[in-house]
């Protein structure tokens, strides 16, 4: 096997049929994975290579691909903690970077925050939305967030 054969094998060696819904759960071959531990690992593997490709990781060579209708990741709620405020994601919590915000309309107004050190969307579950609203403002640029006398513009898509 020469060289480019090699790297088309690898290539669909890595199509691992594993997809994310818009809610976040995992599915391979039409069933949903429910298993708490493949479910952590996965969470925990998942990132995004730098074409914005989604994978799970296990490190630099090791990887497969993964399908995701939507944001991989949901927020399902938020907490504010004096000036800042964390997301509530599958695994634990998160600092919400509100430079980040975007909400777009093409996909019915949906919320998204990057997380993972800006390698992962996340998109704000209506909860999450509901408790970062009431620092929502309107302004003439459009909404953005105000904390403690500190503006971010939410991005509009």
């Amino acid at each position: 096997m020469d060289e480019a054969e090699a790297r088309a094998a690898l290539e669909r060696f890595r199509q691992s049929g594993i997809r994310i819904d818009r809610d976040g759960r995992f599915w391979h071959e039409g069933g949903e994975i429910t298993h708490p531990g493949m479910l952590a690992a996965f969470r925990r593997w998942l990132d995004r290579l730098p074409d914005g490709r989604h994978i799970l990781r296990l490190d630099e060579q090791r990887y497969v691909y993964v399908d995701a209708d939507d944001a991989p990741l949901v927020a399902s709620s938020l907490r504010w903690d004096g000036a800042g405020a964390f997301l509530t994601l599958p695994g634990g919590e998160e600092p919400l970077d509100f430079a980040s915000l975007r909400i777009d309309h093409q996909r019915g107004d949906a919320v998204y925050a990057r997380v993972r050190s800006g390698r992962l969307d996340a998109r704000l579950s209506p909860q999450a939305w509901t408790q970062l609203a009431e620092h929502v403002i309107d302004t003439p640029a459009g909404p953005a967030v105000e904390v403690h006398g500190q503006r971010w513009p939410i991005s509009l898509l």
